[in-house]
C-alpha cells in the first residue's frame, strides 16, 4: 500500500488509471468493530457512479464503494513466470486457435469469428486479440448476427491473468450482461520432460481418428464438425493404446513450430490408475520432439482437479486463465 511521508496510508489512483494493475485497500463491508481491511489486486477495469470494479487474475470481479478505499497505488505488471517456456499471452491464443480450428470463421478487424456448427466452445467462439475496428456496442451487434445466421448462440472466448489479456474486454461483457459459462487455465511446459516420463510402448500412433479412437472421445457433437475440428491443424497426430474390445486410452497432438499442443487425452475408467495418460502423452511428446517442438501446453478446466494435478506432476503450470461468455438472453442483435 502506498504510505505517506507522515506514515498515512493514501489514496493515490484516480480514474485516470482505469485499465492499469492497481492494489487497492478498503474497509471490509459491513465494518467491523476495531476495523478491519481488505486488498485486492487487478486491474482497475471501471470507476463509475463512486464504484470501482477491479478484475483479478482469476477473472472475479470485486467492487469497491469509492467511500471504502484507504489506500491504493499503482502497481507494475506481474513478474514473469520461472516456470515453463517464456511465451506471451497472444502467443499461445494463436497457438492454441491453430490446434483446434473452425470449420468456418470471418475476421472482424482484429477478432476472429469462429463456427463448427455448435462442436466445443472454442470452435464456436470469438477470439478477440485486438481491435474489432468499430465502437464494442456495435461489434457485438454484428457477432450475434454472425451467429445467429448459424442458428449458434453468440460466444466470446477472453483471458485474464497475464500480460495482453483481456480484463477490460470481461468486465464491458459482463457490464452488457453476458454470462461467463465455462473458466479454464491454459498450462505450459517443456516438452522432453514429458516424453521421458515413460516410454510409450503400446502406443499407436496415426494422423487420423479412427472409428475406435473417436468412440473412446467423451465429447459429443455434429460428426462431420468434429471430424474437421479434431483433423485440422500444422501437424496432427493421435494417440491410441489398444483396449480388449475398446481403446483404453486415447489422445491428440497438434505440432505448431516450438509448440506441442496437447488435448482430447481420455482414459477408459475401468483402466485408470494405471498411468495410461502419462504413457499416451510420453508417446505423443517424443513424436513432437522428432518433428522439433520443445515446449508444450494443454487446456484444463478450473474443476477438473485430477488432471490438473497429473499435469502439476509431469512439470505444466498455469500461464493464465480464458473465459468462455455466452450473450444475454432475450436480447436480440438491435440492443446494440
Amino acid at each position: 500500500m502506498e504510505i505517506s511521508a507522515a506514515g498515512r496510508l493514501e489514496v493515490r489512483i484516480t480514474t485516470a488509471d482505469v485499465g492499469k494493475r492497481v492494489s487497492v485497500r478498503c474497509l471490509r463491508q459491513p465494518v467491523v468493530t476495531g476495523g478491519r481491511f481488505t486488498d485486492t489486486v487487478g486491474v482497475l477495469t471501471s470507476w463509475d457512479q463512486g464504484v470501482l470494479v477491479i478484475t483479478r487474475k482469476s477473472g472475479e470481479t470485486v467492487r469497491i464503494p469509492e467511500s471504502a478505499l484507504v489506500a491504493g497505488k499503482v502497481v507494475p505488471a506481474a513478474p514473469a513466470r520461472r516456470r515453463g517456456p517464456a511465451a506471451s499471452y497472444e502467443e499461445l491464443a494463436r497457438v492454441a486457435a491453430r490446434a483446434w480450428p473452425p470449420v468456418e470463421s470471418a475476421r472482424l478487424g482484429e477478432w476472429e469469428l469462429r463456427a463448427a456448427s455448435g462442436f466445443t466452445r472454442r470452435a464456436n467462439s470469438v477470439l478477440p486479440l485486438g481491435d474489432p475496428g468499430m465502437p464494442l456496442d456495435e461489434a457485438l451487434g454484428t457477432v450475434r448476427r454472425w451467429y445467429g445466421e448459424r442458428g449458434l448462440p453468440a460466444r466470446v472466448q477472453t483471458a485474464t491473468g497475464a500480460e495482453g489479456t483481456e480484463e477490460l474486454l470481461c468486465a464491458e461483457l459482463e457490464r452488457r450482461g453476458w454470462v461467463r459459462e465455462v473458466t479454464a487455465e491454459l498450462w505450459t511446459g517443456a516438452l522432453a520432460p514429458v516424453a521421458d516420463r515413460a516410454e510409450g510402448a503400446g502406443v499407436l500412433l496415426s494422423r487420423t481418428a479412427d472409428e475406435a479412437w473417436l468412440a473412446r472421445y467423451q465429447r459429443k457433437g455434429v460428426p462431420e464438425a468434429a471430424l474437421q475440428v479434431l483433423g485440422g491443424g500444422p501437424s496432427v497426430w493421435f494417440a491410441t493404446v489398444p483396449g480388449e474390445t475398446a481403446p483404453a486410452a486415447i489422445g491428440r497432438c497438434v505440432v505448431d513450430g516450438r509448440w506441442a499442443v496437447f488435448g482430447a487425452v481420455e482414459v477408459d475408467p475401468a483402466e485408470r490408475r494405471r498411468g495410461l495418460a502419462t504413457i499416451v502423452m510420453a508417446a505423443l511428446a517424443g513424436r513432437a520432439l522428432d518433428e522439433g517442438a520443445s515446449a508444450a501446453c494443454l487446456q484444463v478446466e478450473t474443476d477438473n482437479t485430477a488432471a490438473r494435478a497429473m499435469y502439476a506432476g509431469m512439470g505444466f503450470a498455469a500461464h493464465h486463465v480464458y473465459h468462455h461468455y455466452r450473450e444475454p438472453a432475450g436480447a436480440g442483435p438491435e440492443r446494440y
